[in-house]
């Protein structure tokens, strides 16, 4: 108490105070009166004050006047043991009795220590009791919403990358796309040339009439054009017949679209089975389905699927000879032509062109026009079982 009285007498606003149990020692009423007051004392004259007691009274005297605050240093009573962290506005408790029972004291000992405690200090200890396990349960739930806002980045920077990488995807479907309507637009423009040179060259020719071979070379022309400029007219129809009805789950071709799905609903009975191909989910005619088996997808990959199977549905069109006997040179020259292309996109490597021995007219012809064609290696005429000089084999690019 002395030297509390020679702090009174000197501290002013340029003073730090500390005080260790302020008021103890003494009757704990008293004790706790007479600290409030001289804490009181001490805040009029401006001092920074820092005192430590185990008086629940004080505690409380700190929770109702501005500018005080409680702070206490937490405590772990499984282990008996100091945490060393510091938490502000939150008064300490006392564990005497957690303590001595983890300690070994009788807990008969215990109950009856409890009994003669003041209800009003039990009160207060229940409150700080409730802060504590508040503050505890507040902190658990910051740490679980720091790793669920962790887990939210993450799976937002995931989703970003998937959808660059879908973006990646598409930009390559549409340039694929460009190179092969460009390509299907050369050849028809060029094919359609040649249809135009011959309608001028018919017309410049006076007196002379239009025979019904000629008529029925430039009308096969232009539904050959047709075909051209229509790729999706392409896939005829191959009588195709599910193995077994779809479920949910089958992997299957849209086929006159090239692509692969999934499918998510299908009902008995029904017409249409709703498929998800990508992103897209969209009913599709069971008819335009094929059911893919494993070694299909395989075959197919994750790289240049619609390539592949653009091929694959070719070849099965795609004949390795073709008999031109009966035929003009003019004709000949004309069926060669679809009948290379279509070759090549089927994958052939080796085809037969049939013309006959005869006059060797033909032959000649046939033969002059593949030393010229932009999809031929090299050729040669037919040797023993072949058809020999009746036939020309031409290896393809």
């Amino acid at each position: 108490m002395v030297n509390q009285i020679a702090i009174l007498k000197q501290a002013d606003e340029h003073s730090l105070v500390l005080l260790d149990e302020l008021g103890a020692g003494t009757d704990p009423i008293e004790g706790a009166a007479l600290a409030m007051a001289i804490l009181e004392q001490l805040r009029t004259t401006g001092a920074k004050i820092a005192a430590t007691t185990h008086y629940a009274e004080l505690k409380a005297y700190a929770l109702q006047t501005p500018e005080v605050e409680n702070a206490c240093c937490e405590f772990d009573v499984q282990t008996l043991c100091p945490t060393y962290r510091l938490l502000i506005g939150v008064p300490g408790r006392s564990n005497a009795f957690a303590i001595s029972l983890r300690l070994g004291l009788s807990e008969t000992v215990v109950t009856r220590a409890k009994t003669f405690v003041s209800n009003e200090n039990l009160r207060f200890e229940n409150v700080v009791k409730q802060l504590e396990e508040n503050r505890q349960q507040l902190e658990t739930q910051k740490k679980e919403a720091e790793e669920a806002k962790l887990q939210a980045q993450e799976l937002k920077k995931e989703a970003a990358g998937e959808r660059e990488k879908i973006q990646k995807e598409m930009q390559q479907e549409m340039d694929e796309a460009r190179e092969k309507a460009a390509l299907l637009v050369s050849r028809t423009r060029g094919q359609a040339d040649e249809l135009l040179e011959e309608l001028e060259a018919l017309k410049k020719q006076k007196d002379r009439v239009i025979s019904a071979e000629e008529k029925a070379r430039i009308k096969a022309g232009l539904r050959g054009l047709e075909e051209q400029a229509d790729p999706v007219n392409q896939k005829k129809d191959d009588h195709y017949v599910l193995p077994r009805p779809l479920k949910s789950g089958d992997p299957v071709l849209i086929f006159d679209l090239d692509k692969e799905a999934v499918v998510l609903e299908a009902e008995k009975g029904g017409k249409t089975v709703l498929v998800q191909a990508g992103i897209i989910k969209t009913q599709v005619p069971i008819e335009n389905l094929r059911l893919l088996t494993n070694r299909q997808q395989k075959k197919r990959g994750t790289v240049g699927t619609r390539r592949a199977v653009t091929r694959t549905a070719i070849e099965t069109q795609a004949k390795a000879e073709l008999d031109l006997r009966g035929e003009n040179a003019d004709e000949a020259i004309f069926h060669v032509d679809q009948f290379l292309d279509h070759a090549q996109l089927g994958g052939l490597s080796q085809v037969m062109l049939i013309h006959g021995k005869g006059t060797g007219v033909l032959r000649k012809a046939v033969q002059e026009h593949l030393k010229h064609h932009p999809s031929v290696k090299s050729f040669r005429l037919g040797t023993y079982g072949e058809g020999e000089s009746g036939v020309t084999i031409a290896e393809l690019k």
